[in-house]
């Protein structure tokens, strides 16, 4: 029997947050994992999708662990819900697993879903029966009714009898009596009833034999292989995701979000919202953006000012709500034509913040803006704002501590495209502030809306509107195994016949997804400060989307390449597979038009059916616009912004194995990637 390992740590700090955290974690326990995960599947390709949800939704739900019970026991419980989601599907699937699975694997296929579970995690993860009950969040009296029962079950379908023929009254003891937990003299009662009941001697003994197939079932697959690719090719799906969300975020510091919009919609409902305010403010506040909301009340007015190596800083107003606290500053040079701005985290940060700030989630990036009066006409002074962490509670004093300033050089020779603003050159000092914060209430609206993309459900379920920014969450089925959605984005929100700019960078997942069968995301859109919404639609940009098509290649070192081969209406080439350290594969198809994918997921296996020990990726590609224009990455300057409905095309991939002289005995592929633009409008009804 595999033993459960209690690990009861807290987890609390940054690094235990971290991606990183879960990916250790799962690596120290992946034996007994998979060895549970095998009971539900034996593909391993399902294995290895299974391992990447289980520690995506951990990572997400990190915040919400509470500690009323072991790290191991809570992860145990989400890979749980993974396991039952894949071997619903596997059962519902028409590509049935190429091995045959054992006969006690088929028979605990057959059992219901409470009793396999009891059984697998009595038995196979080595939990006590308090520990399976909580998992399965049922009492120790239940645990022990399906563990009979699911024993009972199994032994019929093993064979090994069809029913018990003993004393009903003693069926409830089997369980205690053979985990040695039953108390003294009730075990002596046991104990003499079987020794002159015939009947109940045989229904133990079978009993007992189906429990120990179990057992010893699971005994030798303490030793079963874990395939030396699966934790890499998770890893490396995890870092491709990586990459993408810092890619997001390189471009929120290339261009980010113009406030223009904001401040226009501002502006046109303020007269509304009180003549007088509007007026005293529109003559007493020259920073537009922070005039905006302190028209609607949204925000307060603040002075402090510090002043270090003769430049002074400003804190004039803050904005807080739940998703961010806004600070508006204003910085003067005094001694020479300088502009600076502020950057967070670099030589910005709150020394407070563990202590009253909300880190489940992460400021916003706002560039410097080079557009507003204001830091036009005077070459010493910027006027800018920056975002900061949402408040845990109503009110708070943050402790802005500043050491370092980005100065703002317009027309520089260092600046580019993605960088305008100089060559990363700093004012240091020492400024520091107490900035009294109360935090204003979001709205939140329940919605009532369904649609279908790609025959995939998405369903809308909630409107946040805040001060600094609108949210809509809606949630994505994951019932279907052939076809998914990665995420979606939107190109606008109308609110009461207003336009509501969507975020450039599409939408999150939340922290919480409560639900297996569906996926939740929260879309941000721009604020939204007019009437409580009566008419609500969106509008969808595009669906990136994973489709499940599996093809296997035989590969053949003896034989000249290059050779093709047909998948999803493409004929892709095998330019080179040569055997050495590293063995390279090289893959190529760089015929765009009407092609269905634009990557591809892949995997190679050796003659012995092994996997390799580490996969290096290398791929090349294109961008190709709506009108089928191709910007190659490698040679093309181009401003991918400015791109109208990109899509990123993979053209050629080199696969290498590191320190490994494997020979590859065939590619498997398991589905592709690809991006479908969308001009669905959906009307959303308010409860």
């Amino acid at each position: 029997m595999i033993p459960a390992k209690i690990d009861s740590n807290p987890i609390s700090t940054k690094r235990e947050k971290s991606m990183e955290y879960v990916v250790d974690w799962f690596e120290q326990h992946m034996q007994s994992l998979y060895t549970l995960g095998y009971f539900y599947l034996s593909n391993q390709h399902q294995l290895e999708e299974l391992f990447y949800q289980s520690m995506i939704q951990v990572h997400k739900e990190l915040p919400r662990f509470k500690h009323d019970t072991s790290f191991e026991m809570w992860v145990t419980s989400l890979f749980i819900q993974h396991c039952r989601t894949f071997s619903h599907n596997r059962a519902n699937q028409a590509v049935v697993d190429k091995e045959p699975r054992p006969d006690l694997l088929t028979a605990l296929d057959h059992l219901k879903e409470d009793e396999r579970e009891g059984l697998l995690l009595t038995y196979v993860k080595g939990f006590s029966q308090e520990e399976a009950a909580h998992i399965l969040r049922v009492s120790v009296n239940q645990i022990k009714e399906l563990l009979y029962s699911g024993i009972r079950s199994l032994r019929k379908q093993m064979g090994i009898g069809e029913t018990f023929h003993g004393c009903t009254e003693y069926h409830k003891n089997y369980i205690d009596y053979l985990e040695r937990t039953m108390e003294r003299p009730k075990r002596v009662d046991f104990e003499v009833h079987i020794y002159h009941c015939e009947k109940c001697q045989e229904d133990l003994s079978t009993f007992q034999d189906a429990r120990l197939s179990l057992l010893d079932h699971t005994d030798r697959l303490q030793d079963l292989h874990v395939p030396s690719g699966l934790m890499e090719n998770v890893k490396e799906r995890l870092l491709e995701e990586e990459n993408i969300r810092r890619q997001r975020n390189e471009k929120r510091k290339k261009w980010g979000l113009v406030f223009a919009s904001v401040f226009a919609a501002l502006m046109s409902i303020g007269f509304f919202t009180g003549v007088y305010s509007n007026l005293y403010y529109t003559w007493t506040e020259e920073d537009e953006q922070l005039r905006a909301f302190l028209q609607q009340d949204l925000g307060e007015r603040v002075t402090l000012e510090a002043e270090s190596e003769g430049v002074s800083v400003k804190i004039k107003g803050v904005v807080a709500d739940d998703v961010q606290t806004l600070v508006f500053y204003e910085i003067i040079d005094s001694n020479e034509d300088n502009q600076y701005f502020m950057n967070y985290n670099d030589g910005v940060f709150v020394g407070n913040e563990n202590e009253i700030m909300n880190r489940d989630t992460y400021p916003k990036y706002y560039p410097p803006d080079l557009e507003s009066d204001i830091n036009n006409q005077e070459k010493n002074v910027y006027q800018g704002k920056i975002s900061l962490l949402p408040l845990k509670t109503d009110e708070g004093t943050v402790e802005l501590k500043i050491t370092k300033l980005m100065q703002l050089i317009r027309d520089s020779s260092e600046s580019n495209e993605y960088w305008p603003y100089g060559n990363n050159q700093y004012k240091t000092g020492e400024w520091s502030f107490e900035i009294p914060v109360t935090k204003q209430p979001s709205t939140e609206f329940a919605l009532k809306a369904e649609t279908e993309i790609e025959g995939i459900p998405v369903r809308f379920e909630k409107l946040i509107v805040a001060p600094t920014t609108t949210t809509l969450q809606y949630s994505v089925s994951r019932t279907q195994i052939e076809k998914r959605i990665e995420f979606l984005t939107f190109r606008n929100l109308e609110v009461n016949n207003q336009i509501v700019k969507a975020d450039m960078f599409g939408s999150m997942p939340t922290n919480s997804q409560p639900d297996m069968n569906w996926y939740s995301f929260q879309a941000q859109f721009d604020t939204h400060l007019g009437e409580k919404p009566k008419e609500v639609s969106v509008q969808f940009e595009s669906a990136y989307l994973t489709y499940e098509d599996q093809k296997t290649i035989a590969l053949d070192v003896t034989q000249e390449y290059p050779q093709t081969f047909e998948y999803a209406g493409s004929s892709i080439s095998i330019d080179k597979v040569e055997v050495g350290v590293p063995t390279t594969i090289v893959i190529s198809d760089h015929e765009i038009e009407n092609r269905a994918y634009e990557s591809l997921h892949i995997n190679i296996v050796g003659e012995d059916e092994s996997l390799p020990n580490s996969m290096n990726m290398e791929t090349e590609g294109v961008i190709v616009d709506k009108n089928g224009v191709i910007y190659d990455m490698n040679n093309t300057p181009f401003n991918y912004e400015e791109i109208e409905q990109p899509r990123h095309f993979i053209t050629v991939q080199t696969l290498r194995l590191e320190n490994s002289n494997m020979v590859p005995k065939r590619l498997d592929i398991f589905g592709y990637n690809t991006t479908k633009y969308l001009n669905d409008i959906v009307t959303m009804e308010l409860e």
